[in-house]
């Protein structure tokens, strides 16, 4: 039966999606094209002066992906946290603990790696 289930809620939602496609269609009615102006691009009134040329510094690359990184860190370390006691009680603590050190001992080498490579300062 759970097969049937997925089989109706996909038929429902294709349904519904496309009721609501056509009836933003029906109530919204058609552009009118007064100017052209009206259909560009808008960005604070200002025309593009960008040359083909523009460079963008890796540093802002480098800091945003461990940002990432050590944010993903503390979404795993959290659920870890918080079931620690249960570990323990059905007597696998030694095990979580011992894995959870080696996955902190992985972002902590990198951590140091970054330090030591001076990649964080922006000089």
């Amino acid at each position: 039966m759970p097969l049937g289930g997925v089989i109706f809620v996909t038929i429902f939602i294709a349904i519904f999606g496309t009721l609501l496609i056509y009836l933003a269609r029906w109530t919204g009615g058609k552009a009118k094209k007064t100017s052209q102006a009206k259909f560009d691009i808008y960005e604070c009134g200002i025309e593009v002066q960008e040359k083909k040329d523009t460079k963008v510094s890796v540093k802002f690359y480098l800091t945003a992906i461990l940002f990432i990184l050590f944010d993903i860190e503390v979404i795993f370390m959290f659920p870890w946290a918080s079931n620690f006691k249960s570990f323990i009680a059905s007597g696998a603590g030694v095990y979580i603990f011992s894995s959870m050190m080696i996955f902190l001992g992985i972002f902590i080498f990198g951590l140091w790696w970054e330090i030591k490579s001076k990649a964080l300062e922006w000089d």
